[in-house]
């Protein structure tokens, strides 16, 4: 079943597209240049009409050549432009000189930095391209912290300096900007982690790169998935669907004082469409779930055996929220890892998984960038300077279908490209929010999607009804809880009901 998802490119793949686009045009790349340089430019006017005061600076490489080309078109339109760079920071590729070249030639007049910023209506970021793997010097982070601290509106050119475009890391001093135009590709690490808070709206020109071009020898590194994809795993059912076929979940959770977090798995199930939703809990949990949600079918299991019998009626097993890692946590770990049934692990099933067997090939693990870490054995900085990385060490190490979660939420498994969604927001962060996408997937695998396919449909929808939920009422304050009604709507999509 293929993934309908936005292609994500590597810079590795970026720079072959690049070059092969460059042969396609004769060998003459300052024509992608000068198409990149008037891409923005057409960009800054729409975006910011009024714009009279310019201000554009510009690294040493061919980011900065794309910089000088809109210069040069500011400066013909009539604007006011003042062009930076550092004092040891001149062009010095033959493109980027040949623009810088070009620039002057018009009348235009290039700045040392430092200078003075907080005139300006606009100020483009050209700085640095994709080749960005460590922080940067002194000098050029003076120069983007100067960036980031004006008050004019920012536009970056390709990728706001100071970000990893292929991992998403921010290893140092960084503009945030309130655009980033693209180039040719969508870079991969601009959808996920750190960057996240520094591209503002991302949005793509290709440059009239022939499509060709992709396809050979360039292969994505990612896809992107958006709200429409969910039409293609959650068709509507058919007139005469009965409740076995939705599946059967069962909820396995709820030590002493975590009643709620499986309480909140097993609604998310049963509002994501399971057709019948079991909990496996402590004693002191079942009155208070029955009187929440009467239609969860819920047995207290008090002793590890006590399991076995529950597990034997389940389709899939959602194990973790608020299971603990004690002594009765522990037994019914190990009692879902024997079961034999499809698994979704989260929370303390992940710490058990940590320190313990493997889970089996078709189940899919659900952890943060903490509980990453302990299944790696790293930390959580590690984790986060390559997502991309972890996610699919992760899915090399336990042979399972992983939803790295976080900023950019990464779902990936052996043998399968990795996916980022394209959803989610701030207010997300918040406790029980898991426990939900763990309902949420659970619910995916029931209804007849193979582990990955489960991973990505139920992933993108809870991350869905999450920015549905905060466009109601805001992400400050946003509750697990106010997700569930978004969560039943949105696993009905439509053409026309397809996203919030």
């Amino acid at each position: 079943m293929p993934t309908p998802a936005f292609p994500l490119y590597a810079t590795a793949a970026a720079r072959e597209i690049d070059r092969r686009a460059t042969a396609d045009l004769g060998g003459d790349g300052y024509l992608l240049m000068q198409r990149a340089g008037l891409a923005a430019w057409r960009l800054l006017l729409r975006r910011w009409p009024q714009a009279q005061r310019i201000v554009v600076a510009c690294g040493s490489g061919n980011n900065g050549g794309d910089g000088y080309v809109l210069a040069r078109l500011a400066l013909q339109s009539g604007r006011r432009v003042r062009v930076l760079h550092p004092r040891d920071g001149g062009p010095r590729t033959p493109l980027a000189q040949r623009a810088c070249t070009d620039y002057l030639a018009a009348g235009g007049q290039v700045e040392l930095f430092p200078a003075p910023l907080d005139d300006a209506d606009v100020l483009v970021d050209a700085v640095f391209g994709i080749g960005l793997e460590q922080a940067p010097r002194a000098e050029l982070a003076a120069l983007l912290q100067a960036l980031d601290a004006a008050p004019a509106p920012l536009l970056a050119l390709d990728v706001p300096s100071g970000v990893d475009a292929g991992r998403g890391s921010v290893p140092g001093a960084a503009v945030r900007a309130d655009c980033t135009l693209q180039f040719i590709v969508a870079h991969a690490g601009l959808h996920t982690g750190a960057a996240r808070e520094h591209t503002g709206e991302l949005l793509l020109d290709t440059l009239d790169v022939e499509a060709s071009l992709y396809a050979d020898g360039a292969p994505a590194m990612a896809g992107l998935l958006a709200g429409p994809a969910l039409r293609h795993w959650l068709p509507p059912r058919r007139l005469d669907t009965h409740k076995g076929e939705s599946g059967r979940v069962l909820c396995v959770g709820g030590d002493h004082g975590g009643g709620g977090a499986v309480a909140l798995c097993a609604e998310a199930a049963l509002r994501a469409g399971a057709g019948l939703v079991g909990v496996a809990t402590r004693q002191a949990h079942v009155a208070a779930l029955l009187s929440r949600r009467p239609e969860a079918m819920v047995r207290a299991v008090e002793e590890g055996d006590a399991l076995a019998p529950v597990l034997e009626t389940a389709g899939v097993v959602a194990c973790g929220p608020g299971l603990g890692q004690q002594a009765w946590g522990q037994a019914l770990y190990r009692g879902v890892l024997a079961s034999g049934r499809p698994l979704v692990l989260d929370a303390d099933a992940l710490n058990l998984l940590a320190h313990g067997p493997s889970a089996p090939a078709d189940a899919i693990l659900t952890p943060h960038p903490g509980e990453a870490a302990r299944l790696l054995g790293t930390t959580t900085a590690e984790i986060q300077s390559d997502r991309f990385g972890a996610a699919q060490a992760l899915a090399a190490r336990y042979g399972c279908a992983v939803v790295l979660k976080g900023a950019g939420t990464i779902v990936s498994a052996p043998g399968r490209l990795p996916q980022v969604l394209d959803a989610g927001n701030p207010g997300m962060a918040t406790g029980g929010m898991g426990d939900l996408l763990t309902g949420t997937i659970a619910a995916m695998r029931a209804q007849g999607l193979p582990a990955f396919e489960a991973a990505c449909a139920g992933a993108l929808l809870h991350s869905l009804a999450g920015d549905a939920a905060a466009a109601e009422g805001g992400q400050r304050g946003l509750l697990p809880s106010d997700l569930l009604p978004w969560l039943r709507r949105l696993s009905n999509p439509t053409p026309e009901r397809e996203s919030y």
